[in-house]
């Protein structure tokens, strides 16, 4: 057995890694894999050459390169299924409430940057939803599963770039500044709240790992819908928030995209 390191530049949230390790599951021959999601590097204990490995993660297009081949991973205590699950049910609830949450506020406000960043939230609840029905399930149902995700996934974000485009044609009214600011803010504090909660599962220390203070892509999404509601509030118009809607749209899609990686897997 030999351990490959991959250095996988674009995985910058939780979410990213559950797909990671999705897609290394359908891979023959994996004896472990153990991720740094701070330094973003992937290690993984297997039999066999790596070509199948570097290929699984290269379909995700996350800018994987492998760094090294050596010795297998030291050995660690195995964890427990139990605190496992009960950490991505919670990770799914947190990002299924700020879903509808969001949502919601988006309708009311008029927001299309916070009803993209709902979907945003939504896209990462169907992630760790993804993982925990898939444990125990056939590799068809695992892969039937994804595509049911991805392609819904991918739709709701083609039905909004669409009404992105259908308000800058039409003259519409600059949405509710505060509730923007507000929500953001509230999702921003349950992105970390997941980052935390999924890392701890991994250690008894009662540590935060560096990953929660770079910004990851989940709260890149919280910090863009501030900047557009701040930009709405100086120019009187509607268009920063089209604007960054249809940046997290074109976001969104992309995950689309990778999930239906999995599903062909």
């Amino acid at each position: 057995m030999t351990t490959t390191r991959f250095r996988v530049g674009k995985m910058d949230c939780a979410a990213e890694e559950q797909l990671v390790r999705m897609r290394l599951d359908a891979v023959a021959g994996i004896r472990r894999v153990d991720i740094d999601l701070a330094n973003r590097t992937v290690a993984v204990d297997h039999d066999g050459t790596v070509g199948e490995i570097a290929a699984a993660l290269d379909s995700l297009d996350l800018d994987s390169t492998p760094l090294d081949e050596g010795n297998a991973l030291d050995p660690v205590s195995p964890t427990d299924p139990q605190r496992e699950r009960r950490a991505l049910l919670l990770a799914l609830a947190i990002n299924a409430a700020f879903f509808f949450g969001e949502f919601v506020a988006g309708v009311f406000a008029r927001s299309l940057g916070l009803i993209a960043d709902a979907l945003d939230m939504g896209a990462d609840a169907s992630v760790y939803a993804l993982s925990l029905f898939a444990v125990g399930r056939s590799a068809t149902r695992k892969r039937r599963l994804a595509a049911a995700s991805g392609y819904l996934q991918l739709g709701l974000a083609i039905v909004g770039l669409a009404a992105v485009v259908r308000r800058f044609i039409g003259d519409v009214e600059p949405p509710d500044v505060s509730t923007m600011i507000v929500m953001s803010l509230l999702a921003l504090a349950g992105n970390i709240a997941t980052i935390v909660v999924l890392h701890r599962v991994r250690s008894s220390e009662a540590h935060i790992q560096a990953s929660w203070i770079f910004t990851a892509n989940d709260i890149k999404v919280n910090l863009l819908v501030i900047a557009a509601a701040a930009a709405v509030a100086a120019t009187d118009s509607a268009a920063p928030d089209l604007i960054v809607g249809a940046v997290i749209f074109v976001i969104v899609a992309n995950g689309a995209r990778r999930i239906l990686a999995i599903s062909r897997a």
